[in-house]
């Protein structure tokens, strides 16, 4: 720290040989910044930070300390274009839109502002989107092309039909029905599509893997008499790799962020990820700042990372265990600032990312919330700059690669809402093929998880990312499919303060955990 003057005096000198004066403020900013630096390493941020400030074409020439924070960042991204960032968040509120039209048989952007509190008739249009997602997706399947399904010794052909075409007889046979599973009546199962509603037969229905609930769209094949559809199987849409998916999109940014391309194709991007092999983003849960030994366990944490910064530190709340009123948060965030003061090379290279609970201030309990108030982490994003305060879920791009972070108890609610509980298998890859053939965070009945209306993209997974972080509460697991990571951070506190790696480089999940004192 007793460098800080001599840094600061070659700063002020260096800005001022430019033709520019800068504010004290920012001048300790990117003393502190630089300090931890090797002295070589010193001369070039500073010679960097200052060509990226002459090139913002300031009004005056006078330098702020958010034309530094900016410098900073652009100095860390040399070399990319001006939309290629290494590292952002991308806030649930601003993911594209879009919306299947049978007609061109593609995906065309939605248009006009989306509210929050929109006309009744947006809740039926955001199931129908689902679907036609979901139809086009299976419709198109090898499977309803050219497979043959034996049943009963036979050879048939796979047809998909909609409903209406069963309301229209008395009788059919090997119907195979893309619908949506509720209850139009107590304990009375039906399936739903655009054209109609069919009351289903389960009593002799086998079951494929995964966790069916009221909520989610389901392949059933049976037959059909008297009104009544006898499903004798029953199993999820078709799960296909991100790379055909994406083929129905072209280049448009369908992920979000402010490239108009879609970063995954990015050269740039691809090189240096590929080149990035020490690179890391941590993901915990449950971070209780209240609780006297899961501040210690995080200060342990934090000061480990800080001699190997990450990329990022994802923090899922509830950030207090037990809330005594909304502003108390305040002061548990000031204790998180006092323990991140102090680690300079987090403060240089990390972003720490804050994630609410439904537990968390200060919006109900729907999907997507937003961000925590600014009023409570204003003394934390000030001593420490570099933090994100990120709506739930949100969307993270690091290079190339598309993350999805959500913290809902969402493997607990699809295991309790399940209409049947597989008797084999792990439960990690029931999860995964829930979430992974529905195509979306929450494939349940509203009142089970609630979502609003207009920003059900935002609960999209298709096409799928290269990792969905969940944080529930529940045992933390890692499982693959279809190249798509679907993870679950399990509680920090709970078990003993364990927490998750990710490696970019090679995409793999790494289990690591605060060790007993």
């Amino acid at each position: 720290m007793n460098e800080l003057p001599r840094l600061k005096a070659q700063i002020v000198s260096r800005f001022n040989i430019s033709g520019f004066q800068i504010r004290s403020e920012a001048s300790l900013f990117l003393a502190q910044q630089i300090a931890p630096l090797p002295e070589a390493d010193r001369k070039q941020w500073l010679q960097n930070v200052a060509n990226h400030v002459q090139g913002q074409s300031l009004e005056l020439p006078v330098v702020e300390k958010k034309h530094i924070e900016i410098a900073i960042k652009e100095a860390n991204n040399t070399g990319l274009e001006d939309n290629e960032t290494v590292f952002s968040v991308i806030n649930a509120f601003d993911v594209p839109k879009f919306r299947y039209c049978e007609e061109k048989k593609k995906f065309l952007p939605t248009s006009g502002k989306r509210s929050l509190l929109p006309g009744p008739e947006v809740k039926s249009q955001y199931i129908r989107d689902r679907y036609l997602m979901l139809w086009q997706k299976t419709s198109r399947h090898e499977m309803f092309n050219t497979s043959k399904l034996v049943l009963n010794n036979n050879v048939k052909r796979l047809a998909l039909k909609k409903i209406e075409m069963l309301l229209s007889t008395s009788k059919m046979n090997d119907v195979v029905i893309l619908g949506l599973l509720t209850q139009l009546t107590e304990g009375k199962f039906y399936l739903e599509d655009p054209t109609g509603v069919v009351p289903i037969d389960l009593s002799e229905t086998a079951f494929s893997s995964g966790l069916f609930c009221e909520g989610c769209f389901v392949l059933a094949c049976g037959k059909f008499r008297d009104g009544v559809l006898k499903i004798e199987e029953m199993g999820f849409p078709v799960t296909e790799l991100a790379s055909s998916s994406r083929a129905f999109f072209g280049t448009i940014n369908i992920w979000g962020g402010r490239s108009k391309s879609l970063l995954k194709y990015s050269r740039n991007l691809a090189e240096l990820e590929k080149n990035n092999n020490g690179d890391s983003i941590v993901f915990l849960s449950d971070c209780w700042l209240d609780s006297p030994i899961v501040l210690q366990k995080l200060k342990l944490l934090l000061q480990g990372f800080d001699e190997f910064p990450p990329v990022a530190i994802v923090m899922m709340g509830p950030f207090a265990k037990n809330y005594e009123n909304v502003y108390s948060l305040k002061g548990r965030f000031q204790a998180l600032a006092e323990i991140l003061s102090n680690c300079e090379r987090l403060k240089m290279e990390t972003d720490i990312v804050l994630v609410p609970s439904c537990d968390d201030p200060a919006t109900a309990n729907i999907l997507p919330r937003q961000p925590l108030p600014e009023c409570l982490a204003a003394d934390l994003k000030k001593r420490y700059p570099r933090i994100v305060l990120a709506t739930n879920p949100c969307r993270l791009q690091y290079c190339t690669q598309q993350i999805v972070v959500c913290r809902s108890d969402l493997v607990t609610k699809l295991c309790r809402n399940t209409i049947h509980f597989p008797k084999s298998g792990q439960l990690e890859d029931h999860f995964a093929r829930t979430l992974i053939s529905q195509g979306t965070l929450a494939p349940l009945h509203p009142i089970a998880l609630p979502v609003h209306w207009n920003y059900d993209a935002a609960m999209s997974l298709y096409p799928l990312p290269d990792l969905v972080v969940i944080g529930d509460p529940c045992q933390g697991f890692q499982t693959t499919e279809q190249e798509c990571t679907v993870m679950n951070t399990g509680s920090f506190p709970k078990s003993k303060f364990a927490f998750k790696v990710y490696i970019p480089s090679s995409k793999t999940v790494e289990d690591s955990q605060i060790p007993e004192d």
